[in-house]
Order: structure tokens, then C-alpha cells, then sequence
């Protein structure tokens, strides 16, 4: 039967999130173990509704809340962190498509809509790309020829349109870079069998290559300079983190609950109540760097100081939640060590917090810029 969507309340959202999460937990050593793609999990996120969920109800979606579609990948990563991870990459491009729609007016309403009709499901290279971009969009009559290679295209096994960038050197206004969404489906386009990596195993995250691919001027959906903060990276910046790094609370989430559980089967003492306080400190940290984040998304303007914001609660959650999980293996002792364990998979899995931008370096020095009102750009 299905609901109204007006009627869909957070608690309808995370009752369907949960029953997910309970299905796939079976199966994440599994994927984990064979570094194969939760194929059959996103058939289920397709079913429930997942994929449109955020596309506003006016292009056909039910509308939901962001803090909402955080929780959802929260839970998700409690499960399976590939899952969520995964996830949270199409997530936050139906999420920043629709802030942009709903705030600047801009002309994303046609891929939302599709989004929504088609449970198209969106795939980011944004992370490997980043402010530099990367491959060649080489001019021809009517459009572009793009060369590329997109490492990081997590979810691309299943993926309708790689959401993606190419730089052109502009004979005017110098090195741009274009953004696109390229068919998976397009001659050109070929995912390569590259992922194989401690942690996050089962979210596909291959290299995309996409040769000779011709782009018409019409489909691109935007341009700016090389190498510079645009106001379209801040939007980005503001969007995206809080739900990928809801991922990684989920998966911190999880083997902290694990390591209470076994824990609750030892006798107590000093030791154990100690290290267990010491869990609970970096995971409220996580929780509320977390926290932080999601309601400057929801409230702030994006610019530099609200991207420097949120990328101080990327460096801090992401922080907290590797050591939660570090901390969840002492507290349950040298069975969370075993292969198999809920923890020691989580353990590989979070480390992926390290890796997405702004690493800690580059976060501390836009952070310095903004606070001491330096140009972001040196």
C-alpha cells in the first residue's frame, strides 16, 4: 500500500531505514569478504522508496527532511558502512540539487524529477576531483570530447549517471572546469575492477574511465575556474559532509553497541568500566561534531565560513568515530580481533574517514584563512 506522501513522517522513514538495516546486516561480512557490491541492498533502498525520497514533492518526490536522510544513512552504516557510504554519495547530489532548485532557482528541476520517476540513482566522482577537476574536455563543433579517468565512484555498479567533471583549457578565461552527468550506458564510459582496499569494501567504489565521451554544449551544467573555491563547492561542502560522515557515526555506532554487548558478559571492573567511559566520550564527540555539521546545513548560508564549519566537524566527527571504534576493540577484548567480528570489520571500514576532502591539513589551513579573513585561495 502506498503512502501519501505528505503523510510520511521521520518515524515512517526511519522504521523503513531500520527493517533495511536488519536485512543487510547479514550480509555485509559477506561483501566484505568477496570485496563484492551490495547489489541486492540497493534493490531494497529502490524498493522502499530511498532513492527519490529527497527530491522535493513539488518534482515528484516525497520531500525529506535532511536531518532525516542523515539519520537514514546513520542507520544504514550501523548495519553495512559500504551501504550507507555508498549511499550517501547519490544522497547528497538529490540533496544538493534540491537545495540549489529550492534556494538560487537554479534549473536542476528536469534531473530531479527524473530522479524521482526513474529511482535514478547519481553517482559523485566529486571527491577524487575536487577543486582541481581532473581529465580533458577538448572542444569539437556542438560540444566537448572528454578523456578522464574517476577514481573513487563509489556505488558505480549500480549507477545511472556518473556525476562528474572535466577541465577545459579555455582559450579566454583560462583552465575551466566543466561539470556534467555522463549515461553509465554511454559508449566510452567503462568501469574498471580497481577497488580492493582494507575497509568499505562492498561499496564498488572502482575507477571510471570514460574515453573520447562526447559532451554537447547543452549538457553542461556548469563551469568555473581551476583550482579556486566556487560558490558551487561551498553548497557542496555544506551538503555532502554531514551525510557522508553519517556513514561513518553509523559504522562507529554499531561497534560501539557490539562492544557493550560482550561487555556486558564480563565481570565488571575498574578496567573495563574506564575503558568503556573512555568509548562513550568519543562517541558523543562524533555524535555531536555530527550534529553540528547537519544543522549548518540546514540553517547556514554556504560561503567560507560555513564550509570551514563544516569541514571542522568532518576533521573532529571523523576523528571521534576512528577512535570510538579503536576503543570498542579494547572494551570487547581479543574476540573483536577475529576476522568475522562486527568490530574488527568496522575497525577497517571507519578508517575511510580519513580520506575524504578536506583532509586535516588542507581543513586546518582554510580554517586559519577564514579565521584570520585571508583569502581562501592563498
Amino acid at each position: 500500500m502506498l503512502i501519501a506522501a505528505q503523510t510520511k513522517t521521520q518515524d515512517y522513514w526511519y522504521e523503513i531505514a531500520d527493517r533495511i538495516a536488519e536485512r543487510i546486516a547479514a550480509s555485509a561480512a559477506e561483501h566484505d569478504r568477496d570485496k563484492s557490491f551490495v547489489t541486492e541492498n540497493y534493490d531494497l533502498l529502490r524498493e522502499a522508496g530511498l532513492i527519490g525520497a529527497a527530491v522535493p514533492v513539488e518534482l515528484g518526490g516525497d520531500g525529506l527532511d535532511y536531518r532525516a536522510l542523515c539519520g537514514i544513512v546513520r542507520r544504514l552504516g550501523k548495519s553495512c558502512g559500504s551501504t550507507a557510504l555508498a549511499f550517501s554519495m547519490h544522497c547528497h547530489q538529490v540533496a544538493a540539487a534540491a537545495w540549489r532548485w529550492q534556494h538560487l532557482q537554479a534549473p536542476t528541476d528536469g534531473l530531479l524529477r527524473r530522479v524521482a520517476a526513474e529511482n535514478l540513482l547519481l553517482v559523485s566522482s566529486g571527491g577524487s576531483d575536487w577543486l582541481q577537476g581532473g581529465g580533458t574536455a577538448t572542444k569539437v563543433e556542438g560540444g566537448f570530447l572528454i578523456n578522464a579517468r574517476k577514481v573513487f565512484s563509489s556505488g558505480c555498479q549500480a549507477g545511472d549517471l556518473l556525476m562528474t567533471s572535466a577541465v577545459y583549457d579555455d582559450p579566454e578565461a583560462g583552465p575551466s572546469v566543466l561539470h556534467f552527468g555522463l549515461p553509465f550506458k554511454a559508449e566510452g564510459v567503462t568501469i574498471l575492477d580497481t577497488w580492493d582496499t582494507m575497509g568499505m569494501r562492498g561499496t564498488g567504489s572502482h575507477d571510471v574511465e570514460i574515453k573520447d565521451v562526447f559532451l554537447a554544449d547543452a549538457a553542461v551544467s556548469g563551469r568555473r575556474p581551476q583550482g579556486k573555491w566556487h560558490p558551487l563547492f561551498h553548497i557542496i561542502s555544506m551538503i555532502a559532509f554531514p551525510l557522508i560522515y553519517s556513514a561513518y557515526l553509523g559504522v562507529a555506532e554499531g561497534a560501539r553497541d557490539a562492544a557493550i554487548e560482550t561487555a556486558r558478559r564480563k565481570p565488571a571492573n575498574a578496567g573495563l568500566v574506564a575503558l568503556t567511559g573512555e568509548m562513550q566520550n568519543a562517541f558523543w564527540t562524533a555524535e555531536t561534531a555530527l550534529n553540528a555539521m547537519i544543522a549548518t546545513a540546514q540553517s547556514a548560508a554556504p560561503g567560507p565560513e560555513t564550509t570551514s564549519a563544516v569541514m571542522t566537524g568532518r576533521t573532529v566527527a571523523g576523528r571521534a568515530a576512528i577512535r570510538t571504534v579503536e576503543l570498542a576493540m579494547e572494551v570487547a577484548g581479543g574476540g573483536a580481533f577475529y576476522k568475522g567480528s562486527v568490530i574488527e570489520r568496522a575497525f577497517r571500514d571507519v578508517q575511510g574517514a580519513r580520506f575524504h576532502p578536506l583532509q586535516k591539513p588542507a581543513q586546518r589551513e582554510l580554517s586559519g584563512r577564514v579565521a584570520l579573513g585571508l583569502d581562501i585561495d592563498g
